[in-house]
């Protein structure tokens, strides 16, 4: 896609040198085909160089967006059947300051870059880190492009109903980066603010903050446990949904599973619908009926 010929590296209109590819930090959603848009496939196919963890590369692999592991070599160059080679490069949690800078130097030898995130890589994902350290490095040269993907939000609501149809926030409760009063700070206004709140790395803290929400929301509000959406078996645990109330959520450890875990708090609006298979969440549009549409 760089599609570089003179190697000249004379800065185009836009102040980017001619000769540079071009960073592509990518959302795969929850990483299953039927759920990557066509721009993220396209990209990640294309890409000279593609940087994932190994269950993305995994996800990336069975759909045949990247070659099989047979036939990638030792280095990770991997040669597809219609010659184009690409460099699979794994990453990991303690090395994302290291690829980053990797990934700067690749563009700057021409090549396009896939830098691989699950869900929407803006929404707790790379995209920040990468345009921090590209101005930490003084790499205002490499041309970055952001390809979103569906986040455990909307895929997470999808697969419960309608819950987000009015106001929502989505809350992080890894305390990693931001102290606890913060999280707890923001988990109180929101429930003050009558958001249906979603949160994010429920396997920290998500009791601490079913018992926030609980102490200005009352017990019967709906909350759906959602597991791995979009991933069907082929996540950590195993796609899954369990609707509850917010009284009784705590109670359901056994159902938060990990990182894949993601809970929908409702508001005063969210109700149940049920159909003969099934119950759903609904938050209606402001309290709407039907003939107000």
């Amino acid at each position: 896609m760089s599609g570089t010929e003179s190697g000249s590296a004379d800065a185009t209109a836009g102040g980017t040198p001619d000769d540079h590819g071009t960073l592509y930090v990518v959302g795969i959603g929850p990483g299953l085909p039927d759920h990557m848009t066509k721009r993220a496939k396209e990209v990640i196919e294309s890409s000279e160089v593609v940087i994932a963890s190994s269950l993305y590369q995994e996800f990336l692999r069975d759909d045949g967006t990247i070659p099989p592991e047979e036939q990638t070599d030792e280095d990770g160059i991997a040669v597809r059947e219609d010659g184009f080679e690409q460099e699979i490069v794994r990453s990991t949690m303690g090395r994302q300051i290291e690829l980053a800078r990797a990934a700067f130097d690749y563009v700057r030898e021409g090549k396009d870059v896939a830098h691989v995130s699950g869900g929407d890589p803006s929404v707790y994902g790379k995209s920040d880190l990468i345009f921090k350290m590209a101005e930490e490095d003084d790499a205002t040269d490499v041309p970055i492009e952001i390809v979103p993907g569906i986040t455990a939000a909307l895929g997470g609501s999808a697969n419960v109903g309608a819950p987000l149809c009015n106001d929502f926030c989505t809350v992080s409760l890894s305390d990693k980066w931001r102290g606890w009063d913060e999280i707890e700070e923001k988990l109180r206004a929101a429930a003050i603010s009558d958001f249906v709140i979603v949160l994010y790395n429920c396997w920290r803290n998500y009791e601490k903050a079913v018992e926030i929400v609980s102490e200005e929301r009352t017990d019967d509000a709906y909350v759906a446990i959602v597991n791995d959406a979009g991933r069907e078996d082929a996540g950590r645990n195993g796609e899954s949904q369990h609707i509850t109330t917010l009284g009784e959520a705590a109670d359901h450890d056994d159902k938060v599973s990990g990182m894949g875990t993601s809970l929908i708090i409702g508001n005063h609006e969210t109700e149940t619908w049920r159909n003969d298979d099934r119950t759903y969440l609904v938050t209606p549009r402001g309290g709407r009926d039907v003939d107000d549409f």
